[in-house]
């Protein structure tokens, strides 16, 4: 079945899930791509940064534009992200002004470091001079909803009138939580099917793993990662757990037909973007739609849009997302990477992992995703705990990584990039934890301390 351009009309249903069919690769082809995203403070007084005035997040883009030398893309004509044409890396905001950096496609774990690096160097360069620095945590810790600045970004006004109607932490989401994610590839369907069931079931242990945002408006929130909490109610028709993707018939049209029936946010059109919060992606491709007099049909740019507004564990565009882990220092941007290419880049770790997973239920894995936000490690699960699941699943990872012999110019594999995730098994403690033992002792209550132990 022909796929279209972008711009191309949709002329057939059978074409959405044909869409998310080409991205299929072979494995030599394979690539990896890490997201990270922290939050802008000021340095005098730790403050949020607004878009607005002359050292405000608009200026440092100018000044990452001038020294980098990306392209600006503009909404509105106000700059809101700069893109690599060489790479096709990308740096853009959040709604509450956290800074993401998407990073190109990329053979190995010590190139994602490299560029990484290269980022947070540059980064501090630009930021320094206007007093901003920059937090790896997974919420803000400090700042109240009311307190934090809103980016001028058209799909974010358009989220922020629909997020309360249909969950009631959608706006905490957007503007109060920071992630690292990891982009893998699949070479087919069943490839697909595979990788999605190992993901979306290992999600809540990515997530105790990686646990890091136990602060909210200067106080201990409960969780020991509220970030993870939060995605409980958003909006569930678009996020969590689904459950037809544990049918041994899982395939991309099965998760075409759900995406169809979720709510749109909005089409762009000529630059500008419309809202279609009252239309579900099958209505559009059926009925169309006319707004202010103009006729519009759905097109294959239209859905692609539309998948990235979804918000399950595990997502699918042309590749896979990995969606469960909080952000965090340095070192874990490298880890999150590590962990899941351990798991899904080599065949063998692969089918290990399909096997240990494979008859873990919805109820089970549902439990777990349900306790894992307060107990991390310490979750339950069958006659152990997810502490217990944990050093399994690194060993996996472990023998993945040097079934892959990436190595780096010293020599040396991915494996380096394990050892903070083997620290928090073995102490059994997190990065959350870790961080409220500060709280409660050292630093006497004090969440500012948290701006000078955390901060990139």
């Amino acid at each position: 079945m022909q796929i279209g351009k972008t711009g191309d009309a949709i002329t057939d249903p059978q074409q959405l899930a044909g869409w998310m069919l080409s991205g299929c690769k072979p494995r030599d082809d394979w690539r990896i791509g890490t997201e990270h995203e922290k939050f802008g403070f000021r340095l005098n007084g730790h403050g949020p940064v607004p878009y607005e005035g002359p050292d405000g997040i608009g200026a440092l883009l100018d000044s990452l534009q001038t020294s980098l030398g990306w392209k600006p893309y503009l909404d509105e004509g106000k700059v809101i992200a700069l893109s690599d044409p060489k790479t096709g890396a990308s740096i853009s905001l959040e709604p509450g002004g956290q800074f993401e950096l998407s990073g190109a496609p990329l053979d190995s774990i010590h190139d994602t470091c490299t560029e990484s690096n290269a980022h947070l160097s540059v980064l501090r360069k630009c930021a320094t001079p206007l007093g901003i620095g920059f937090l790896g945590l997974g919420a803000s810790p400090k700042w109240s909803l009311a307190e934090t600045p809103r980016m001028p970004k058209s799909r974010y006004d358009i989220m922020t009138r629909y997020m309360p109607t249909v969950g009631s932490m959608g706006l905490d989401m957007m503007y109060r939580t920071a992630t690292i994610q990891v982009n893998l590839d699949f070479e087919s369907e069943a490839d697909m099917r595979e990788k999605f069931q190992i993901a979306l079931k290992l999600q809540p242990l990515a997530a105790a793993l990686f646990a890091n945002s136990p602060f909210t408006e200067g106080r201990p929130n409960g969780h020991l990662t509220w970030r993870y909490h939060i995605w409980s109610d958003v909006d569930n028709q678009r996020a969590g757990l689904l459950p037809f993707v544990f049918s041994s018939d899982f395939g991309f049209e099965a998760y075409a037909e759900w995406a169809q029936d979720v709510p749109m946010y909005f089409i762009v059109r000529d630059g500008h973007y419309i809202e279609m919060t009252d239309v579900t992606f099958r209505q559009f491709l059926q009925d169309g739609k006319t707004v202010d007099g103009v006729r519009h049909t759905a097109t294959f740019g239209d859905w692609d849009d539309h998948l990235t507004t979804l918000f399950p564990d595990v997502r699918i565009k042309r590749y896979m997302e990995m969606r469960g882990a909080d952000g965090g220092p340095w070192r874990r941007i490298c880890a999150l990477p590590a962990l899941w290419v351990g798991l899904l880049y080599d065949a063998e770790a692969q089918s290990r992992t399909a096997d240990l997973v494979r008859d873990w239920t919805l109820e089970e894995v549902s439990a777990m995703r349900s306790l894992a936000a307060d107990h991390a490690l310490k979750t339950p699960f069958r006659d152990g705990d997810l502490r217990g699941l944990a050093r399994q699943i690194l060993d996996i990872c472990r023998d993945g990584l040097k079934a892959r012999a990436r190595r780096s110019a010293s020599g040396l594999d991915e494996t380096v990039f394990v050892p903070p995730l083997e620290e928090t098994v073995v102490s059994g403690i997190t990065s959350a934890e870790a961080m409220l033992k500060k709280y409660h002792s050292v630093w006497q209550g004090d969440i500012d301390r948290v701006f000078s132990e955390y901060a990139y």
